[in-house]
């Protein structure tokens, strides 16, 4: 087993791409964190204030369910936790999943995509959610065409 996970949640299907290449890339093991109800197109109209995305991120408790907890997270050192940047932060599913297992003594390494945004505060908005001793620092935008070698220099230099 790989010390290393690439941990990830896409809506459009960007962040799955980005996901698979970097854990590729890096040698490491992938797990998709999907949420227990599918995002439908309607539900990320952001442009909507009462669509699904919306709403959630409007209400920094929520926590949308998983669709299952089986990602053996014991057997890595180092995490690299994907999502895509909604409203300037990691989507609350991302708190959902950092909440559902035990990150204590571990390193977690974002990356996002994103239309447009950086990261914002993320990492603050995420370090409530997890074990007080875990370790989460801001990693990299993943946007454009990364190559392999690329992201395999990014995950070598963590």
């Amino acid at each position: 087993m790989s010390k290393t996970l690439v941990a990830y949640f896409s809506a459009s299907g960007r962040t799955a791409e980005v996901a698979k290449t970097l854990a590729t890339a890096a040698g490491a093991d992938i797990y998709e964190i999907k949420p227990a109800v599918p995002y439908t197109k309607a539900d990320l109209n952001w442009m909507d204030k009462k669509s699904r995305s919306s709403v959630e991120m409007s209400d920094k408790s929520s926590r949308p369910a998983l669709a299952d907890k089986s990602a053996d997270i014991a057997g890595y050192d180092t995490i690299l936790i994907g999502f895509p940047i909604w409203w300037y932060v990691a989507p609350t599913i991302i708190n959902t999943f950092l909440e559902s297992y035990d990150f204590s003594g571990k390193k977690i390494v974002l990356f996002a995509t994103s239309g447009g945004s950086g990261f914002g505060k993320t990492v603050e908005g995420l370090k409530g959610s997890a074990s007080p001793d875990t370790k989460i620092v801001e990693g990299r935008m993943l946007n454009g065409r990364l190559s392999e070698s690329e992201l395999k220099e990014w995950a070598e230099s963590l």
